[in-house]
């Protein structure tokens, strides 16, 4: 658990694109919020076997209502994202389905800015700029 947060970072995204490529397979033959539904419980389990395995399954201790607060949000965000994923990925190609889902990246810079007070370098607005228009250019009709 001591690897920098740039080592964690790029396992997120291998396993986020490994996601895209099994999710693309898993729902070609079932509703896509059921397959969100199954993803959903297999996600859970997991969570609670590395929790058992590392100690850690235990009363939390006192959690302040606005931590609650944002952990309910996020977790609303999650789920109503992973229906549309699902849902875009039953419809559409994994290879122009998943560059538009990483917009993201892109509006995460921009909530930061706005709610957050995060000021992004100019090479970082550089970067987000890039993001931007490579997601444009992939899904371009040629």
């Amino acid at each position: 658990m001591t690897l920098s947060w740039q080592i964690w970072a790029l396992l997120s995204a291998s396993f986020a694109a490994l996601t895209a490529i099994f999710a693309k397979v898993g729902v070609e033959n079932i509703n896509p919020d059921l397959a969100t539904f199954i993803r959903t419980i297999i996600v859970l389990i997991s969570f609670a076997l590395i929790l058992l395995a590392t100690g850690q399954f235990r009363a939390p201790g006192e959690i302040s209502t606005k931590t609650w607060t944002f952990l309910v949000l996020s977790g609303l965000a999650t789920g109503a994202s992973w229906l549309c994923y699902f849902r875009a990925l039953k419809l559409g190609p994994a290879t122009l389905v998943a560059p538009i889902d990483k917009l993201s990246v892109v509006l995460v810079a921009l909530f930061a800015f706005v709610f957050l007070g995060e000021r992004p370098s100019a090479t970082g607005w550089a970067g987000i700029a890039l993001i931007s228009a490579g997601a444009v250019l992939l899904v371009l009709k040629r």
